[in-house]
């Protein structure tokens, strides 16, 4: 007789069968063995409970933040206040917080840029001019020039504050 009907090779159904059973026993034990919470405190079901329990996790408490608020400080360029202070930059002859937008059209003006070419942030406080091969396609690209605007490792004393505010943990 063919496997297609009800009867014949039933050897599927006891297979299936017996793999529900051994997953059944295997969720068993597993539960038997798992921890649970008693009184706060975790103690495992499958050791003897003799009083030595393991201890409680400390609760953590999150670092205060401080009271005054953030300064936001006028930009020396263009006299204006600099409301969003994490985009601001340094200035790159006294160190003082300008624009980012400032900094860009500083560039700008200073840089005679052909067709397909932008300013662009390229990254670690450098400015680059940018050429796109094919501008819609913003993947293709070259850099032509790079203006060094911050020096890597020196930290400007108008951000210590802000730090705090911002990296609090």
């Amino acid at each position: 007789m063919s496997g297609s009907g009800k009867g014949g090779n039933s050897r599927k159904n006891r297979h299936h069968f017996s793999k529900r059973r051994d997953d059944l026993q295997r969720h068993e034990r597993k539960k038997q063995n798992e921890n649970i919470l008693t009184d706060g405190k975790y103690t495992s079901k499958s050791e003897k409970n003799d009083g030595r329990n393991l201890q409680e996790r400390l609760h953590w408490t999150a670092p205060l933040l401080p009271t005054d608020p953030i300064t936001t400080p006028d930009c020396s360029w263009c006299g204006k206040q600099i409301k969003d202070i994490v985009t601001a930059i340094n200035d790159k002859d006294t160190g003082k917080p300008v624009h980012f937008d400032c900094v860009l059209a500083r560039i700008n003006s200073m840089e005679k840029l052909g067709t397909n070419d932008t300013i662009c942030y390229i990254g670690g406080g450098r400015f680059g001019v940018v050429h796109y091969n094919n501008p819609p396609d913003t993947r293709d690209f070259s850099i032509k020039k790079i203006y060094e605007w911050e020096i890597k490792d020196s930290v400007s004393q108008w951000r210590s504050p802000i730090c705090e505010y911002y990296s609090i943990t």
